[in-house]
């Protein structure tokens, strides 16, 4: 799938791994929804509001977001 693809797979979310996230910002910076939140020390998708167009995969300079499926 390509990473900058949105997808109206409703069984795709995008995740982000807590293991791998540094806080940098960068998906906040680029989510035109503001779907994208801090919660206790990893970034958090707010999966009603995020449309899954994969912006914020490409900025994350650590690749901690990623699609995922149910």
């Amino acid at each position: 799938m390509n990473q900058q693809s949105s997808t109206d797979d409703k069984n795709v979310r995008i995740v982000v791994d807590p293991d791998k996230c540094t806080l940098s910002g960068e998906c906040m910076k680029v989510c035109p929804l503001e779907a994208i939140y801090v919660e206790g020390n990893t970034a958090v998708i707010d999966h009603d509001k995020c449309d899954r167009d994969g912006i914020c995969i490409a900025a994350c300079p650590n690749g901690a977001i990623h699609f995922a499926t149910d």
